[in-house]
């Protein structure tokens, strides 16, 4: 059986003022449907960028993936074009980022954001994105009134929930958190 996730020999850099960082160097693993994965290391170490690399998220420049590949579900990710990443962001994969108020759009509410992935990856109405995202804050133990509310209202850890709502929102086969 494939994994779901396979990655070989991956390589990242970033060119600097300094010069040439080599962020991943020689990355290699498999996960299977259903496993969990935990990469662990000092700040810096490569971690947040491998799984930027998954999303197909380095920027370029300064950031470039050298080499190596990143199979999904059978797909080579590297190769596919730029729309069919966009499919499978949000809907297939997706990623808990780290920090919360660079991820949430400050100027729409959180409901409004919860609601965007399941209107353009599931095709579900208004109406039908607004009762699921409830169901998605409820999850997550956002009371109903956080559908309203701006990012800057919430503290640090609701943030944090409502990210994670978002990333469930679509019933992705693979959840990176950063």
């Amino acid at each position: 059986m494939q994994p779901l996730l396979r990655i070989d020999n991956l390589d990242v850099q970033f060119h600097t003022q300094e010069g040439i960082h080599q962020a991943v160097r020689g990355l290699s693993l498999r996960l299977g449907e259903g496993e969990t994965l935990g990469l662990v290391g000092e700040s810096g170490s490569g971690k947040s960028v491998s799984a930027l690399a998954v999303m197909r998220l380095i920027p370029n420049p300064p950031g470039k993936i050298l080499g190596g590949s990143i199979s999904f579900n059978g797909r080579d990710l590297l190769t596919l074009p730029i729309e069919e990443m966009r499919r499978i962001r949000g809907n297939e994969i997706a990623m808990i980022f780290q920090e919360p108020m660079t991820s949430l759009n400050p100027i729409h509410t959180c409901g409004d954001q919860i609601m965007e992935p399941l209107i353009l990856h599931q095709g579900l109405s208004k109406k039908a994105a607004q009762e699921r995202a409830l169901e998605l804050l409820t999850m997550v133990g956002i009371p109903r009134q956080g559908l309203r509310e701006y990012p800057h209202q919430l503290s640090v850890g609701i943030r944090h929930r409502v990210m994670i709502a978002i990333s469930l929102s679509c019933n992705p086969k693979m959840l990176l958190s950063d």
